[in-house]
Protein backbone atom coordinates (compact mmCIF):
# COMPACT_ATOMS: atom_id res chain seq x y z
CA UNK A 1 0.00 0.00 0.00
CA UNK A 2 1.23 3.25 -0.74
CA UNK A 3 0.28 7.26 -1.27
CA UNK A 4 0.89 7.12 -4.85
CA UNK A 5 -2.08 8.67 -6.96
CA UNK A 6 -4.66 6.50 -8.24
CA UNK A 7 -8.11 6.39 -10.72
CA UNK A 8 -11.09 6.67 -8.70
CA UNK A 9 -12.48 3.51 -8.31
CA UNK A 10 -14.32 1.58 -5.97
CA UNK A 11 -12.54 -0.64 -3.34
CA UNK A 12 -12.83 -4.51 -4.17
CA UNK A 13 -12.89 -6.05 -0.62
CA UNK A 14 -13.18 -10.08 0.40
CA UNK A 15 -16.48 -10.60 1.55
CA UNK A 16 -17.18 -12.67 4.98
CA UNK A 17 -17.45 -15.66 3.24
CA UNK A 18 -14.52 -15.20 1.72
CA UNK A 19 -12.89 -14.69 4.59
CA UNK A 20 -14.34 -17.60 5.96
CA UNK A 21 -12.48 -19.53 3.46
CA UNK A 22 -9.03 -17.88 4.15
CA UNK A 23 -9.77 -18.84 8.07
CA UNK A 24 -9.90 -22.75 7.65
CA UNK A 25 -7.23 -22.84 5.28
CA UNK A 26 -5.19 -24.40 7.85
CA UNK A 27 -3.95 -28.45 7.46
CA UNK A 28 -2.47 -30.58 5.06
CA UNK A 29 -5.34 -30.22 2.64
CA UNK A 30 -5.86 -26.50 0.64
CA UNK A 31 -9.19 -25.01 0.53
CA UNK A 32 -9.62 -25.59 -2.97
CA UNK A 33 -11.44 -27.19 -5.77
CA UNK A 34 -12.40 -27.86 -9.22
CA UNK A 35 -13.43 -29.85 -12.00
CA UNK A 36 -12.02 -32.11 -14.47
CA UNK A 37 -13.89 -31.89 -17.96
CA UNK A 38 -13.12 -34.93 -19.87
CA UNK A 39 -13.41 -33.98 -24.08
CA UNK A 40 -13.82 -36.18 -26.86
CA UNK A 41 -10.47 -34.54 -28.38
CA UNK A 42 -9.45 -36.78 -31.35
CA UNK A 43 -6.22 -36.09 -33.42
CA UNK A 44 -7.56 -32.97 -34.78
CA UNK A 45 -7.79 -31.26 -31.60
CA UNK A 46 -4.79 -28.24 -31.17
CA UNK A 47 -3.66 -27.77 -27.71
CA UNK A 48 -1.60 -24.89 -28.85
CA UNK A 49 -5.10 -23.14 -30.29
CA UNK A 50 -6.31 -24.28 -26.85
CA UNK A 51 -4.29 -22.70 -25.01
CA UNK A 52 -4.62 -19.44 -27.61
CA UNK A 53 -8.37 -20.11 -26.40
CA UNK A 54 -8.02 -19.52 -22.74
CA UNK A 55 -5.49 -17.14 -22.93
CA UNK A 56 -8.30 -15.16 -24.64
CA UNK A 57 -10.97 -16.54 -23.03
CA UNK A 58 -10.12 -15.46 -19.44
CA UNK A 59 -10.45 -11.60 -20.24
CA UNK A 60 -14.10 -12.03 -19.37
CA UNK A 61 -13.77 -12.80 -15.49
CA UNK A 62 -11.55 -9.83 -14.00
CA UNK A 63 -11.14 -12.03 -11.23
CA UNK A 64 -8.75 -14.53 -12.60
CA UNK A 65 -6.12 -11.60 -13.09
CA UNK A 66 -6.66 -10.27 -9.82
CA UNK A 67 -4.95 -11.17 -6.84
CA UNK A 68 -6.10 -10.95 -3.00
CA UNK A 69 -3.54 -8.59 -0.70
CA UNK A 70 -3.90 -7.75 3.11
CA UNK A 71 -4.52 -4.72 4.73
CA UNK A 72 -2.50 -3.07 7.41
CA UNK A 73 -4.17 -3.41 10.96
CA UNK A 74 -6.98 -1.85 11.09
CA UNK A 75 -7.76 -1.16 7.47
CA UNK A 76 -10.52 -3.49 6.72
CA UNK A 77 -10.62 -6.74 4.88
CA UNK A 78 -8.57 -7.82 2.30
CA UNK A 79 -8.29 -6.61 -1.52
CA UNK A 80 -8.70 -7.58 -4.45
CA UNK A 81 -5.94 -6.08 -6.91
CA UNK A 82 -5.34 -6.39 -10.44
CA UNK A 83 -1.67 -8.13 -10.78
CA UNK A 84 0.26 -5.70 -12.98
CA UNK A 85 2.80 -8.67 -13.36
CA UNK A 86 0.13 -11.08 -14.97
CA UNK A 87 1.96 -14.05 -16.39
CA UNK A 88 -0.42 -17.00 -17.52
CA UNK A 89 2.33 -18.98 -17.53
CA UNK A 90 1.80 -19.45 -14.18
CA UNK A 91 -1.45 -20.75 -14.39
CA UNK A 92 -1.85 -22.47 -17.37
CA UNK A 93 0.29 -25.87 -18.30
CA UNK A 94 0.24 -28.79 -20.56
CA UNK A 95 0.47 -32.38 -18.56
CA UNK A 96 0.81 -35.96 -19.96
CA UNK A 97 -1.61 -38.31 -18.13
CA UNK A 98 0.45 -41.34 -16.87
CA UNK A 99 -0.29 -44.39 -18.15
CA UNK A 100 -2.85 -46.05 -19.22
CA UNK A 101 -4.51 -43.01 -19.80
CA UNK A 102 -8.02 -44.22 -18.27
CA UNK A 103 -10.83 -42.30 -15.72
CA UNK A 104 -8.68 -43.53 -12.60
CA UNK A 105 -5.31 -42.09 -13.94
CA UNK A 106 -6.86 -39.24 -14.42
CA UNK A 107 -8.86 -38.37 -11.38
CA UNK A 108 -5.19 -39.50 -9.29
CA UNK A 109 -3.62 -36.43 -11.43
CA UNK A 110 -6.32 -34.32 -10.33
CA UNK A 111 -5.91 -34.91 -6.91
CA UNK A 112 -2.23 -33.76 -7.41
CA UNK A 113 -3.41 -30.71 -9.17
CA UNK A 114 -5.93 -29.48 -6.93
CA UNK A 115 -4.31 -30.94 -3.86
CA UNK A 116 -0.95 -28.53 -4.66
CA UNK A 117 -1.54 -25.22 -2.48
CA UNK A 118 -1.85 -21.56 -5.04
CA UNK A 119 0.60 -19.30 -4.61
CA UNK A 120 -1.30 -16.29 -2.48
CA UNK A 121 1.01 -13.75 -4.32
CA UNK A 122 -0.75 -14.15 -7.71
CA UNK A 123 -3.92 -14.89 -8.46
CA UNK A 124 -5.24 -18.17 -6.98
CA UNK A 125 -6.05 -20.55 -10.28
CA UNK A 126 -4.86 -23.02 -12.87
CA UNK A 127 -5.92 -24.66 -15.41
CA UNK A 128 -3.79 -28.03 -16.77
CA UNK A 129 -4.14 -29.07 -19.94
CA UNK A 130 -4.17 -33.01 -19.93
CA UNK A 131 -2.76 -34.93 -23.18
CA UNK A 132 -2.06 -38.81 -23.40
CA UNK A 133 -5.91 -40.24 -22.32
CA UNK A 134 -7.11 -43.26 -23.38
CA UNK A 135 -9.47 -42.84 -26.60
CA UNK A 136 -8.08 -39.87 -28.35
CA UNK A 137 -9.39 -37.96 -25.22
CA UNK A 138 -8.43 -34.59 -23.42
CA UNK A 139 -9.16 -33.04 -20.47
CA UNK A 140 -9.20 -29.65 -18.45
CA UNK A 141 -8.64 -29.68 -15.28
CA UNK A 142 -9.68 -25.95 -13.79
CA UNK A 143 -8.75 -25.27 -9.73
CA UNK A 144 -9.65 -22.68 -8.22
CA UNK A 145 -9.22 -21.57 -4.46
CA UNK A 146 -12.50 -21.13 -2.65
CA UNK A 147 -11.39 -17.56 -1.68
CA UNK A 148 -11.69 -16.90 -5.46
CA UNK A 149 -15.19 -18.80 -5.97
CA UNK A 150 -17.49 -20.49 -4.83
CA UNK A 151 -19.68 -22.90 -6.61
CA UNK A 152 -21.87 -21.60 -8.63
CA UNK A 153 -19.07 -18.87 -9.32
CA UNK A 154 -16.91 -21.63 -10.11
CA UNK A 155 -19.43 -22.80 -12.64
CA UNK A 156 -19.75 -18.96 -14.02
CA UNK A 157 -16.14 -18.95 -14.64
CA UNK A 158 -15.79 -22.19 -16.62
CA UNK A 159 -19.13 -20.97 -18.64
CA UNK A 160 -17.10 -18.04 -19.67
CA UNK A 161 -14.50 -20.79 -20.87
CA UNK A 162 -16.42 -22.63 -23.18
CA UNK A 163 -17.82 -22.42 -26.49
CA UNK A 164 -20.11 -19.88 -27.62
CA UNK A 165 -19.63 -17.90 -24.70
CA UNK A 166 -19.90 -13.87 -25.29
CA UNK A 167 -16.25 -12.30 -26.70
CA UNK A 168 -14.12 -10.58 -24.00
CA UNK A 169 -13.83 -7.03 -24.13
CA UNK A 170 -10.63 -5.77 -25.82
CA UNK A 171 -7.65 -5.88 -23.06
CA UNK A 172 -7.84 -2.86 -20.77
CA UNK A 173 -6.38 -0.95 -18.40
CA UNK A 174 -6.20 -2.33 -14.85
CA UNK A 175 -9.14 -0.76 -13.11
CA UNK A 176 -8.24 -2.14 -9.26
CA UNK A 177 -4.82 -0.65 -9.08
CA UNK A 178 -3.40 -0.61 -5.40
CA UNK A 179 -5.40 2.39 -4.09
CA UNK A 180 -3.91 5.13 -1.31
CA UNK A 181 -3.13 3.68 2.12
CA UNK A 182 -5.06 6.57 3.61
CA UNK A 183 -8.12 5.67 1.12
CA UNK A 184 -8.24 2.00 2.19
CA UNK A 185 -8.73 3.33 6.34
CA UNK A 186 -11.00 5.82 5.42
CA UNK A 187 -13.24 3.18 3.95
CA UNK A 188 -12.56 0.63 6.52
CA UNK A 189 -14.19 3.35 9.33
CA UNK A 190 -16.68 4.32 7.09
CA UNK A 191 -17.67 0.19 6.42
CA UNK A 192 -17.49 0.00 10.45
CA UNK A 193 -20.17 3.16 11.12
CA UNK A 194 -22.77 1.63 8.56
CA UNK A 195 -22.48 -1.36 10.41
CA UNK A 196 -23.32 0.43 13.44
CA UNK A 197 -26.28 2.15 11.83
CA UNK A 198 -27.32 -1.70 10.83
CA UNK A 199 -27.76 -2.94 14.39
CA UNK A 200 -31.04 -3.38 14.66
CA UNK A 201 -31.39 -5.70 12.27
CA UNK A 202 -27.99 -7.83 13.68
CA UNK A 203 -30.35 -9.49 16.21
CA UNK A 204 -32.41 -10.72 13.60
CA UNK A 205 -29.83 -11.81 11.10
CA UNK A 206 -27.82 -13.60 13.90
CA UNK A 207 -31.33 -15.43 14.69
CA UNK A 208 -31.20 -16.52 11.10
CA UNK A 209 -27.95 -17.66 11.56
CA UNK A 210 -28.31 -19.54 14.50
CA UNK A 211 -31.60 -21.22 12.68
CA UNK A 212 -29.68 -22.20 9.53
CA UNK A 213 -26.65 -24.42 11.65
CA UNK A 214 -29.00 -25.98 14.10
CA UNK A 215 -28.32 -26.83 17.71
CA UNK A 216 -25.30 -28.14 17.84
CA UNK A 217 -25.52 -31.78 18.68
CA UNK A 218 -22.48 -34.20 18.65
CA UNK A 219 -22.65 -36.86 16.21
CA UNK A 220 -22.27 -40.51 16.44
CA UNK A 221 -18.91 -41.54 16.94
CA UNK A 222 -17.83 -43.62 14.30
CA UNK A 223 -14.37 -43.90 12.00
CA UNK A 224 -15.73 -41.55 9.50
CA UNK A 225 -13.95 -38.65 11.71
CA UNK A 226 -10.28 -38.92 11.38
CA UNK A 227 -7.54 -36.26 10.44
CA UNK A 228 -7.05 -36.56 7.10
CA UNK A 229 -3.92 -36.77 5.46
CA UNK A 230 -2.86 -35.55 1.81
CA UNK A 231 -3.04 -38.53 0.44
CA UNK A 232 -6.40 -39.02 -1.30
CA UNK A 233 -8.34 -41.08 -3.80
CA UNK A 234 -11.35 -39.95 -6.11
CA UNK A 235 -13.74 -42.04 -7.58
CA UNK A 236 -17.25 -41.13 -9.71
CA UNK A 237 -20.19 -42.95 -9.67
CA UNK A 238 -23.05 -41.64 -12.42
CA UNK A 239 -26.83 -41.97 -12.77
CA UNK A 240 -29.43 -41.14 -15.98
CA UNK A 241 -30.55 -37.81 -14.25
CA UNK A 242 -34.50 -38.68 -15.68
CA UNK A 243 -34.40 -41.91 -13.45
CA UNK A 244 -33.22 -39.82 -10.19
CA UNK A 245 -36.02 -37.57 -10.73
CA UNK A 246 -38.38 -39.25 -11.53
CA UNK A 247 -37.57 -41.63 -8.29
CA UNK A 248 -37.26 -38.64 -6.02
CA UNK A 249 -40.49 -37.04 -7.49
CA UNK A 250 -42.55 -40.70 -7.55
CA UNK A 251 -41.87 -39.73 -3.32
CA UNK A 252 -42.50 -36.04 -3.10
CA UNK A 253 -39.10 -35.27 -3.17
CA UNK A 254 -36.19 -33.41 -4.81
CA UNK A 255 -32.96 -34.65 -7.07
CA UNK A 256 -31.06 -33.37 -4.21
CA UNK A 257 -33.01 -35.82 -1.44
CA UNK A 258 -32.48 -38.45 -3.56
CA UNK A 259 -28.93 -38.12 -3.69
CA UNK A 260 -28.69 -37.16 -0.21
CA UNK A 261 -30.94 -41.12 0.65
CA UNK A 262 -28.71 -43.25 -1.76
CA UNK A 263 -25.58 -41.37 -0.09
CA UNK A 264 -26.67 -42.25 3.63
CA UNK A 265 -27.60 -45.67 2.21
CA UNK A 266 -24.21 -46.23 0.79
CA UNK A 267 -22.18 -44.98 4.35
CA UNK A 268 -24.21 -47.22 5.93
CA UNK A 269 -23.00 -50.43 4.00
CA UNK A 270 -19.47 -49.15 4.64
CA UNK A 271 -19.67 -48.81 7.97
CA UNK A 272 -21.39 -52.45 8.56
CA UNK A 273 -18.50 -53.54 6.83
CA UNK A 274 -16.24 -52.16 9.17
CA UNK A 275 -18.44 -53.80 12.19
CA UNK A 276 -19.78 -50.13 13.07
CA UNK A 277 -23.58 -48.93 13.35
CA UNK A 278 -25.09 -45.20 13.48
CA UNK A 279 -28.60 -44.40 14.19
CA UNK A 280 -28.25 -41.19 11.58
CA UNK A 281 -25.65 -39.59 9.14
CA UNK A 282 -24.62 -36.02 10.03
CA UNK A 283 -24.46 -34.36 6.29
CA UNK A 284 -22.87 -30.64 5.65
CA UNK A 285 -24.65 -29.07 3.35
CA UNK A 286 -24.32 -25.46 1.85
CA UNK A 287 -26.71 -22.78 1.18
CA UNK A 288 -26.28 -20.65 -1.01
CA UNK A 289 -27.95 -17.21 -0.86
CA UNK A 290 -27.74 -17.11 -4.65
CA UNK A 291 -29.52 -18.51 -7.20
CA UNK A 292 -27.32 -18.24 -9.97
CA UNK A 293 -24.26 -15.04 -10.36
CA UNK A 294 -21.52 -14.18 -13.07
CA UNK A 295 -18.18 -13.74 -13.79
CA UNK A 296 -18.39 -10.35 -12.52
CA UNK A 297 -19.48 -11.30 -9.45
CA UNK A 298 -17.45 -14.34 -7.96
CA UNK A 299 -16.75 -14.80 -4.18
CA UNK A 300 -18.86 -16.98 -1.52
CA UNK A 301 -22.43 -16.28 -0.81
CA UNK A 302 -22.83 -19.55 0.80
CA UNK A 303 -24.04 -20.90 4.79
CA UNK A 304 -23.91 -23.95 6.32
CA UNK A 305 -26.67 -26.96 7.10
CA UNK A 306 -25.71 -29.23 8.81
CA UNK A 307 -28.77 -32.16 8.33
CA UNK A 308 -28.70 -35.32 10.59
CA UNK A 309 -30.33 -37.93 7.88
CA UNK A 310 -31.74 -41.45 8.85
CA UNK A 311 -29.20 -44.74 7.79
CA UNK A 312 -31.32 -47.37 8.38
CA UNK A 313 -34.44 -48.63 6.37
CA UNK A 314 -35.01 -49.66 2.69
CA UNK A 315 -34.07 -46.73 0.30
CA UNK A 316 -37.76 -45.49 -0.10
CA UNK A 317 -38.55 -45.02 3.62
CA UNK A 318 -35.18 -43.12 3.66
CA UNK A 319 -35.98 -41.05 0.95
CA UNK A 320 -39.64 -39.86 2.18
CA UNK A 321 -37.88 -39.49 5.80
CA UNK A 322 -34.54 -37.34 3.75
CA UNK A 323 -37.20 -35.13 2.11
CA UNK A 324 -39.26 -34.24 5.46
CA UNK A 325 -35.77 -33.39 7.20
CA UNK A 326 -34.75 -31.04 4.31
CA UNK A 327 -37.73 -29.30 3.56
CA UNK A 328 -38.04 -28.63 7.35
CA UNK A 329 -34.13 -27.72 7.58
CA UNK A 330 -34.67 -25.19 4.48
CA UNK A 331 -37.53 -23.35 5.70
CA UNK A 332 -34.77 -21.94 8.13
CA UNK A 333 -31.53 -21.52 5.87
CA UNK A 334 -30.81 -17.74 3.99
CA UNK A 335 -26.76 -18.25 3.89
CA UNK A 336 -26.41 -15.78 6.86
CA UNK A 337 -24.23 -18.34 8.75
CA UNK A 338 -21.35 -17.33 6.82
CA UNK A 339 -20.80 -14.52 9.39
CA UNK A 340 -21.49 -16.13 12.21
CA UNK A 341 -19.01 -18.73 11.21
CA UNK A 342 -16.42 -16.57 10.21
CA UNK A 343 -16.15 -14.57 13.76
CA UNK A 344 -16.55 -17.76 15.18
CA UNK A 345 -13.21 -18.95 13.46
CA UNK A 346 -11.68 -15.96 13.70
CA UNK A 347 -11.56 -16.01 17.25
CA UNK A 348 -10.54 -19.50 17.40
CA UNK A 349 -8.01 -19.25 14.83
CA UNK A 350 -6.15 -16.17 17.05
CA UNK A 351 -6.44 -18.55 20.17
CA UNK A 352 -4.40 -21.24 17.60
CA UNK A 353 -7.26 -23.55 18.56
CA UNK A 354 -8.79 -23.85 15.00
CA UNK A 355 -6.72 -26.45 13.64
CA UNK A 356 -7.02 -28.88 16.49
CA UNK A 357 -10.91 -28.39 16.29
CA UNK A 358 -11.19 -29.14 12.99
CA UNK A 359 -9.06 -32.34 13.48
CA UNK A 360 -11.38 -32.84 15.93
CA UNK A 361 -14.88 -32.11 15.82
CA UNK A 362 -17.99 -34.54 15.70
CA UNK A 363 -20.84 -31.97 14.36
CA UNK A 364 -21.02 -34.17 11.43
CA UNK A 365 -19.64 -36.50 9.53
CA UNK A 366 -19.37 -35.94 5.64
CA UNK A 367 -19.83 -33.34 3.39
CA UNK A 368 -22.02 -33.00 0.38
CA UNK A 369 -22.24 -30.59 -2.22
CA UNK A 370 -25.10 -30.38 -5.63
CA UNK A 371 -24.10 -27.79 -8.47
CA UNK A 372 -26.58 -27.90 -11.72
CA UNK A 373 -24.13 -27.46 -14.53
CA UNK A 374 -25.13 -27.25 -18.36
CA UNK A 375 -28.31 -29.01 -19.32
CA UNK A 376 -27.02 -29.51 -22.95
CA UNK A 377 -23.72 -30.67 -23.79
CA UNK A 378 -21.24 -28.00 -24.15
CA UNK A 379 -17.67 -27.83 -26.33
CA UNK A 380 -14.04 -26.13 -25.98
CA UNK A 381 -12.27 -25.47 -28.89
CA UNK A 382 -14.93 -27.64 -31.35
CA UNK A 383 -14.48 -30.56 -28.81
CA UNK A 384 -17.55 -31.42 -27.14
CA UNK A 385 -17.43 -32.05 -23.20
CA UNK A 386 -18.31 -35.39 -22.69
CA UNK A 387 -18.29 -35.62 -18.87
CA UNK A 388 -17.68 -32.66 -15.99
CA UNK A 389 -16.21 -34.25 -12.82
CA UNK A 390 -16.54 -31.54 -9.73
CA UNK A 391 -13.42 -32.09 -7.59
CA UNK A 392 -13.74 -30.93 -3.90
CA UNK A 393 -11.10 -32.91 -1.36
CA UNK A 394 -11.79 -33.91 2.08
CA UNK A 395 -10.30 -31.55 4.73
CA UNK A 396 -9.62 -31.45 8.93
CA UNK A 397 -11.26 -35.17 9.73
CA UNK A 398 -14.12 -35.52 7.38
CA UNK A 399 -12.33 -38.58 5.74
CA UNK A 400 -15.44 -39.03 3.30
CA UNK A 401 -16.76 -36.03 0.81
CA UNK A 402 -19.17 -35.90 -1.62
CA UNK A 403 -19.47 -33.56 -4.64
CA UNK A 404 -22.22 -33.50 -7.64
CA UNK A 405 -22.91 -31.62 -10.81
CA UNK A 406 -25.72 -32.66 -12.72
CA UNK A 407 -24.75 -32.14 -16.82
CA UNK A 408 -26.32 -33.11 -19.67
CA UNK A 409 -29.14 -35.53 -18.33
CA UNK A 410 -26.34 -37.26 -15.80
CA UNK A 411 -25.54 -36.80 -12.55
CA UNK A 412 -21.66 -37.07 -11.46
CA UNK A 413 -21.06 -37.87 -7.89
CA UNK A 414 -17.48 -37.50 -6.95
CA UNK A 415 -16.23 -39.42 -3.77
CA UNK A 416 -12.97 -37.49 -2.56
CA UNK A 417 -11.42 -39.88 0.59
CA UNK A 418 -9.08 -40.11 2.77
CA UNK A 419 -6.49 -42.93 0.94
CA UNK A 420 -4.90 -44.04 4.34
CA UNK A 421 -8.77 -43.75 6.25
CA UNK A 422 -10.60 -45.40 3.78
CA UNK A 423 -8.84 -49.11 2.50
CA UNK A 424 -12.72 -49.77 1.93
CA UNK A 425 -13.27 -47.33 -0.84
CA UNK A 426 -14.08 -49.44 -3.47
CA UNK A 427 -17.34 -50.91 -0.86
CA UNK A 428 -18.62 -47.34 -0.75
CA UNK A 429 -18.28 -47.29 -4.31
CA UNK A 430 -19.88 -50.26 -5.13
CA UNK A 431 -22.81 -49.54 -2.31
CA UNK A 432 -23.34 -46.20 -3.71
CA UNK A 433 -24.56 -48.10 -7.63
CA UNK A 434 -26.80 -50.26 -6.04
CA UNK A 435 -28.77 -47.15 -4.60
CA UNK A 436 -28.45 -45.74 -7.83
CA UNK A 437 -29.53 -48.64 -9.97
CA UNK A 438 -32.83 -48.85 -7.39
CA UNK A 439 -33.68 -45.69 -8.74
CA UNK A 440 -33.35 -47.00 -12.08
Amino acid sequence: MNDAKSPDVGLDRASMGDLLNLVVDIGSVPMQAGACLILDGGPAFDVTRAQRLIAERIGAVPRLRQRLVPTPPGCGRPLWIDDPGFDLDHHLQVIACPPPGDEDALLDLAVAVIGRPLDRSKPLWTITLVTGLSEDRMALIACFHHVLADGIGSLAVLGCLVDGAPAPPPPATFSHPVPPLRRVAADAWATRLRTLAHLPTLWPTLKRAAAELGTPRRAARCSLNQPVGPRQRLATVTVRLYDIRRYAHAHAATVNDAALAAITGAVHALLRGRGESIPDLVVSVPVSARASTTSARLGNEIGVMPVRLPTEGGLSDRLRRTAAITRARKSTATGDSTALLTAVNRILARLRLLGWLLNHQHLIHTAATNLRGPTEPVSFGGAVVRTIIPISLARGNVTIAFSMLSYAGILTVTIAADADRTPDLRVLIGALREEFAQMA
